[in-house]
């Protein structure tokens, strides 16, 4: 019985019938739907006979969720990228399925990305509002501290030159290149490479959401590449069937690990099968092609410069 469910012009139409307008599902049978995980999980796993006689759908789908979130940091090809603009404020609010960044980089007029690396060496602090005796001032109401934003550090890491030029309009050019003389200046023997480029920098505000950039992006084109869960929206939760087998062991073995009257001699078999096929599906999904290794390996013998 075969599994595809439309026809040639079905799949490369689409449902209004129009070539590339984007409704098309371009490559979705190298997917299985978490639903039909679920479904086939229950199939083949739950019943008299087989690994657990009788479990709710829900309690099913609560490992499935969780298999594929951890699946989705590890081994799938779960990134996502985005292209924005960045304002005068230098910040950018994160993507509403962030989990973690893969690379931030910063387009320029040819096209061409060029890499932009954190800042480690500032950030945008919570302030807490002092009065002339440097002591805390507290709301009346609520009784807490009275804090401020921005934060006077990413005020100076923006700071405005010239006279009358205000702090949203008009930048001095801060990137690592400042920074970098700042902390060495006079010294080209002790350049960190992290540091030695004029790109531009970046750090996250994970209490605020937003992403902060050097004022040398500022009305630059930015992508940005990130990690999610695989859960945000239908669409988007299923897993590549090379890693199919491995989110059945995983459910597997959290379902045999949460359930007392299951000895333990048979939860460490569970386990070690997860673990395996997790290194299966791994493998498999490196994608790993001989001639594009055999490509990248002919400059092997090049002499590397430090």
């Amino acid at each position: 019985m075969g599994l595809l469910y439309q026809n040639n012009e079905q799949y490369y139409l689409g449902p209004d019938g129009i070539w590339n307008s984007y409704d098309e599902n371009y490559g979705d049978y190298q997917a299985v739907s978490l639903k039909d995980i679920i479904n086939n999980f229950i199939i083949s796993y739950v019943g008299e006979g087989k690994l657990v006689s009788k479990i709710k759908r829900t309690d099913v789908a609560f490992h499935a969720q969780r298999g594929l979130a951890e699946m989705s940091f590890d081994i799938l090809p779960s990134s996502k990228w985005i292209e924005v603009e960045v304002g005068p404020t230098l910040y950018v609010p994160l993507p509403q399925d962030f989990v973690g960044y893969v690379k931030v980089a910063m387009t320029d007029e040819s096209g061409i990305e060029r890499i932009l690396y954190p800042a480690r060496k500032t950030g945008d602090p919570l302030p807490y509002v002092q009065d002339n005796e440097y002591e805390y001032i507290f709301d009346e109401q609520t009784r807490e501290i009275v804090t401020a934003t921005p934060s006077e550090t990413f005020k100076r890491f923006r700071r405005s030159e010239g006279q009358g030029s205000t702090p949203d309009t008009d930048f001095q050019n801060i990137n690592n290149a400042d920074l970098m003389r700042g902390t060495s200046a006079g010294r080209r023997y002790g350049l960190d490479p992290e540091y030695s480029q004029s790109n531009g920098v970046f750090f996250i505000d994970p209490i605020r959401g937003v992403m902060h950039f050097s004022s040398n992006c500022v009305s630059q084109i930015v992508s940005i590449k990130y990690i999610s869960d695989g859960l945000a929206t239908d669409e988007e939760s299923k897993i590549h069937k090379f890693a199919e087998e491995a989110l059945y062991k995983y459910i597997a073995y959290a379902i045999v690990s949460t359930r007392p009257a299951i000895p333990e001699y048979i939860v460490q078999r569970y386990k070690k099968e997860a673990r395996a096929s997790k290194r299966n599906a791994k493998l498999r999904l490196s994608n790993i092609k001989l001639e594009e290794l055999t490509q990248v390996m002919r400059g092997k013998s090049k002499q590397i410069k430090h």
